[in-house]
């Protein structure tokens, strides 16, 4: 037959065994927050319905051949042709729908809906490279603003001209990563610098890092592997907190990764603050490793390339933004500076997808 091999690819009873397992757990946790579950519940019976339908026409389409073969009446038989060509596209065309929907589930990144630390670093360019990072703490805060989400800052380091050499952020509320995650990596921007004199044109960078934020159950970390340093907090934070030991410095062992919070004038806020930036990175190392041992390493790759070395330019005298891993321009600079980032976040999240889907198209061949 010629689409059984389609029925057995696409089986009714695996997709819908997988169906009443998120039903069962969906039961089970009644109690607490499903939404996760109930998403994926959504998208599994959304997969059962269109491979239900395509099994009906699979089943069809065999007996209009029947028909065909047998019928005499020749008005009957040219019925069942017609039928047969009409039934061979809608076949087709539900295993499109069904392959992009099982692609979907596969990209689907089960840190979407969480909160984020964003980290922002100057680079190359002396000061002009801290005024930039800066800007794009600015442009982030505003589009935050926008989608009511809420800014913290957890730790900053200011700049004498201006902006900041680094800042460190969490940003909380519903899908911050899923908007965010491409933001990732180095930052560039062409402009002249209000300290030059002569009108030249200067490059500078700045780093952008996206974590979704970990939670205690995404991430154990054993006290033991800690080695927390008390310090009197400096820099900006204030005379009140000038005269406190609160600022803490949280140093895991294992790997060496160190991170410290002073923005508060009590000890144990910025251990917290602290601890959830150290929880996200190691998340963040973690996920990175289980990318590295995936079998689908082509898409592991492209992965990692969108959070690659110079994803984006900043050209003010062309008012020009460029990303450059989908190689595409906008023309609204300043708009966008000012936090009217939705556009081009959603143009930059789709085009990504695509690339990632011809991807799985080529494996799935």
């Amino acid at each position: 037959m010629k689409f059984q091999k389609l029925k057995e690819k696409y089986s009714l009873e695996k997709i819908s065994s997988q169906k009443q397992k998120l039903e069962q757990e969906v039961t089970k946790n009644i109690s607490q927050d499903v939404s996760d579950i109930v998403a994926k519940l959504n998208q599994q019976t959304e997969l059962y319905n269109l491979v239900s339908k395509l099994h009906n026409k699979i089943d069809r389409y065999e007996q209009t051949e029947e028909i065909i073969k047998t019928e005499e009446n020749e008005e009957l038989s040219n019925m069942a042709k017609q039928e047969k060509e009409v039934l061979n596209k809608e076949i087709k065309k539900l295993e499109s729908e069904i392959k992009n929907k099982r692609f979907e589930q596969k990209l689907e990144d089960p840190d979407d809906n969480k909160s984020i630390i964003l980290e922002i670093r100057a680079g190359a360019g002396g000061q002009e490279s801290s005024i930039f990072a800066g800007d794009l703490f600015r442009m982030y805060s505003q589009y935050a603003n926008s989608k009511n989400w809420e800014i913290n800052i957890v730790e900053s380091s200011t700049s004498d001209a201006g902006g900041y050499k680094e800042i460190i952020a969490q940003i909380s509320g519903k899908n911050v990563y899923k908007k965010m995650k491409y933001e990732s990596g180095v930052h560039r921007v062409q402009r002249i610098p209000k300290t030059e004199s002569s009108g030249r044109i200067h490059t500078s960078t700045a780093s952008v890092a996206v974590l979704p934020e970990a939670k205690e159950i995404d991430i154990k970390i054993n006290p033991e592997d800690l080695r927390v340093d008390v310090m009197r907090s400096s820099g900006a934070g204030g005379q009140s907190v000038n005269k406190t030991d609160s600022a803490i410095r949280i140093t895991h062992l294992p790997t060496g990764i160190v991170v410290s919070c002073q923005e508060t004038k009590y000890q144990q806020q910025n251990k917290d603050k602290a601890m959830a930036i150290l929880r996200s990175r190691l998340y963040e190392k973690k996920k990175e490793e289980e990318h590295q041992k995936r079998d689908s390493l082509r898409l592991s790759q492209i992965g990692s390339a969108m959070r690659a070395e110079k994803i984006r330019t900043y050209n003010y005298p062309q008012n020009r933004i460029t990303d450059h891993r989908i190689k595409k321009s906008w023309y609204n600079l300043e708009e966008v500076l000012n936090g009217s980032l939705e556009d081009m976040l959603n143009e930059i999240s789709r085009d990504i997808m695509n690339l990632q889907i011809q991807e799985l198209e080529k494996a799935d061949e």
